[in-house]
């Protein structure tokens, strides 16, 4: 039965993500536009996903660059270094960390991290403090709970004989970390921080409430930006037509990023189990 509703969950999606081409004839080539338009009211109507496909991918990539660094290190610090009683107060933290409502998350941001990017750094182009920073540290807090977890089972996952060698040898305990735990975690790492980026690819309210939702290509932190999920939530309740299998087709490529993610996913367990 879960297999069945899956497939007939993807099908779906499927389906109701190429009515934009199949049934209302807009060339395939047009949702690689810079220009979103999908008012049937306006003169050039256009489908362009160009801007939220680059806006998901950049607001992740750089979630990904602040989060993973202060993951792995707190990961390593639990597994490697943490006397027993930090780790119990750790592990704990991290689960509360997971259990947290986006909303919260976003509210938090919207309330003090917007506030401040305006206030503190509006000199750098911060004029409102709505914007791709903004969200992806927003993302980046989100997804640290889990890179964390994962990140922490393969540290720990490591033989102990292997740390044990290491040490007869006469290495440090940074030695045998460096070169003996973190090589072999590493597999276990990567997929815990895709699993991340998983995570961060289906993430809409937080990321909503503090990126400024405007339909343009990222080029600068300072700017407002918006990602597929956004834009879906904004526009689902005025959506009718032509316009609305757009949003379709929206889902439909967000699928096809959280797939591409899973098959990396199982390509680094692979790795994972050879080694």
């Amino acid at each position: 039965m879960v297999i069945a509703a899956v497939v007939l969950l993807l099908g779906f999606i499927v389906w109701r993500g190429v009515q934009l081409f199949v049934v209302s004839g807009v060339p395939v080539t047009q949702i690689l536009s810079p220009t979103w338009q999908p008012d049937p009211l306006s003169e050039g109507t256009t489908y362009g996903l160009l801007p939220f496909i680059a806006g998901t991918l950049a607001v992740m990539a750089v979630a990904a660059i602040v989060s993973t660094p202060l993951s792995v290190g707190l990961a390593l610090f639990m597994a490697e270094v943490a006397p027993t009683w930090a780790r119990r107060i750790a592990q704990p933290a991290m689960e509360v960390f997971v259990g947290i409502p986006s909303v919260v998350y976003g509210w938090l941001g919207l309330t003090i991290l917007v506030p401040f990017l305006r206030v503190h750094f509006g000199w750098l182009g911060f004029t409102t403090g709505f914007s791709w920073l903004a969200g992806s540290l927003v993302l980046a807090l989100m997804i640290l709970p889990t890179i964390t977890s994962i990140s922490y089972d393969a540290f720990v996952a490591v033989p102990a004989d292997m740390r044990s060698a290491s040490l007869a040898l006469g290495t440090t305990r940074w030695q045998a970390i460096r070169h003996v735990v973190l090589p072999t975690a590493a597999a276990g790492v990567a997929t815990a921080i895709v699993f991340g980026l998983t995570r961060a690819a289906g993430e809409a309210l937080a990321v909503q409430m503090v990126i400024g939702n405007s339909p343009i290509i990222p080029t600068s932190l300072a700017r407002p930006v918006t990602t597929l999920t956004s834009q879906i939530t904004l526009d689902m309740s005025d959506a009718t037509g032509t316009w609305n299998e757009a949003l379709w087709t929206m889902g439909l490529v967000l699928l096809l990023i959280s797939l591409a993610f899973v098959l990396l996913i199982r390509w680094l367990g692979r790795g994972r189990s050879r080694a």
